[in-house]
């Protein structure tokens, strides 16, 4: 199923700056938290590790703690999304990231640290869902591509102040002091959602529970759906656990770098991330134009991902910082899956729909980042300062494999739908 522009309710003429100021700004802001809270564990590791006393498997574990929470609220967030629209919903749920980051600044052990990210993960589920949800409702549907590229280009702003200004400030404060200021930050944004952003009625579906319980299970029975999947969760997945936490330990045991090379090498990766976002957005709108399908143009970008994955995973030039900009620049290709199933399923499904994929994805996510260190922890054997460089390549390269596997299953599938 497709949908037309007119089930947007909105005319598909020029954006208007009211609603890039009231609906896109406040949103991106969220978004911005969303991703900082993400990657900030990267560089607050040695820190962190060292005042609580963690292992690689518990540093995994902790970090994790935010897609677990996450991925649990996201088909009761379609719901809610679908029902409520996405001011509310975000706006209230922000105010929990807020409460989960005060929390986290205070925590003493590995639990209270667990369940204090749990709630941030918790919180800001809906950063992207219900910007995703917004954009259906307030812009035209042949700009979403580029609309949701800007969006998502705050999320690498989010994870660039999460590398070297993260950095900076921990010789200014301490890693709680940085997880109070966060606190505040996201209830300021709670607050702005709550207060300005616009409410469409007309694009709330009151169904009964059972009602939208059975459109759920329509998207999860979707034919399309299960051939794109496998593969959008799974690099989705391996690109978000080593950008948002492995990548530091593998800069630092790998290639050899001291916290502040570290710390930069993780800004420019950040900032390849930014850019790859609105990339692939202006990439996808001008070949659309073309006539080039967005699911075509998704298949390629994956093969450049798997590319730079596997430039990393083999140590093609462990020093350089080219193959780390090349990874960011590609890594985010799959977020062009959102745009993709908010296409193919109707607007009353949308927020379920684009929530069924986000589940898989940060499931995916706490299956990745923990089973990477699992891996290195195997691997290593009780080597630990440093890990050795063969424990990253069998972690990297087990989920390189997995990612091979489920662009090729993508590629038949549509071979096999066409026949």
């Amino acid at each position: 199923m497709t949908q037309s522009a007119n089930q947007t309710g909105v005319s598909p003429a020029r954006v208007t700056l009211r609603a890039i100021l009231t609906v896109f700004l406040p949103f991106a802001g969220g978004y911005y938290l969303s991703y900082l809270y993400r990657s900030v564990n990267a560089v607050i590791a040695d820190t962190l590790t060292a005042d609580v006393g963690l292992s690689a498997s518990d540093l995994g574990l902790l970090t994790s703690a935010y897609f677990v929470a996450f991925s649990a609220f996201q088909i009761p967030l379609g719901l809610l999304l679908d029902r409520y629209g996405a001011r509310r919903v975000h706006g209230l749920l922000l105010l929990l990231a807020a409460a989960g980051a005060l929390g986290f600044a205070l925590g003493e052990g590995l639990l209270q640290l667990w369940l204090a990210r749990a709630l941030i993960g918790l919180g800001v589920a809906g950063g992207l869902m219900a910007a995703l949800k917004a954009i259906t409702q307030w812009f035209p549907e042949h700009r979403w591509p580029v609309v949701n590229g800007c969006f998502l280009a705050m999320g690498g702003v989010g994870a660039m102040s999460a590398t070297a200004p993260v950095e900076w400030l921990l010789q200014v404060t301490d890693w709680r002091g940085i997880f109070a200021g966060l606190a505040a930050a996201t209830l300021a944004v709670a607050v702005l959602i709550l207060s300005i952003v616009p409410d469409r009625r007309d694009t709330h579906f009151p169904q009964s529970l059972s009602e939208q319980l059975t459109g759920v299970r329509h998207v999860f029975a979707d034919r399309f759906f299960w051939r794109l999947a496998p593969m959008a969760f799974l690099c989705m997945a391996t690109s978000l656990s080593i950008q948002g936490l492995w990548a530091g330990p593998w800069l630092r045991d790998v290639a050899g770098f001291d916290h502040a090379g570290v710390a930069q090498t993780l800004f420019m990766l950040a900032a390849a991330v930014t850019v790859g976002y609105v990339f692939w957005g202006t990439v996808a709108d001008w070949l659309s134009r073309h006539g080039v399908p967005l699911t075509r143009t998704l298949g390629m970008g994956v093969a450049l991902f798997l590319t730079a994955l596997g430039c990393i995973t083999f140590e093609l030039d462990r020093t350089a910082l080219w193959p780390w900009l090349f990874l960011g620049l590609m890594g985010n290709v799959t977020a062009l899956s959102y745009t993709v199933v908010s296409r193919h399923f109707p607007l009353a499904l949308s927020g379920r729909a684009t929530t069924a994929l986000n589940l898989l994805v940060f499931l995916g996510a706490f299956g990745v980042q923990s089973a990477i260190g699992g891996i290195i922890d195997l691997v290593a054997a009780g080597q630990t300062d440093p890990y050795p460089a063969a424990a990253y390549q069998v972690a990297f390269a087990t989920f390189l494999a997995l990612c091979l596997l489920a662009w090729l299953w993508y590629l038949l599938a549509a071979r096999f739908a066409r026949a």
